[in-house]
């Protein structure tokens, strides 16, 4: 079945906490973002930044003591706390998004989303639309 559908992706959905680092790390990085914007650099950027961060959270967990929980935070968010471990994240994530860049099988896909002309057209479209409307 699934040699009937060689474009259908599948983004994995991912539970707490790993995912909401690696998206708080691109949101607060843009650049990184934008290296791996097509589908397919986006599966796999997704898929190796979850792994690779766990292995450096499990990393800092295993050198670094965290206050025992008294449920106001996680043992991620404890870790986080530390300056240089989330720069250890950052570069680690920033690190993949290069990898993926730079790796030829991900190939040139187009972007996931409209890219900043798109945008501009679509301003200019709707200014004239609306102020028609008006």
């Amino acid at each position: 079945m699934a040699d009937e559908m060689p474009d259908e992706l599948w983004i994995p959905l991912v539970d707490e906490p790993i995912g909401s680092v690696v998206q708080a790390i691109v949101k607060e990085n843009p650049e990184i973002g934008k290296l791996v914007e097509s589908p397919h650099r986006v599966l796999a950027f997704r898929t190796f930044a979850y792994i690779r961060c766990g292995l450096v959270l499990g990393q800092l967990l295993f050198d670094h003591d965290v206050p025992d929980y008294d449920g106001s935070e996680s043992w991620v968010e404890a870790l986080l706390k530390d300056p240089a471990h989330h720069t250890a994240l950052t570069a680690e994530v920033r690190a993949v998004a290069e990898e993926i860049a730079a790796d030829p099988k991900y190939g040139e896909d187009e972007p996931l989303g409209p890219d900043d002309a798109v945008r501009e057209r679509f301003r200019a479209f709707a200014r004239t639309r609306l102020g028609e409307a008006s």
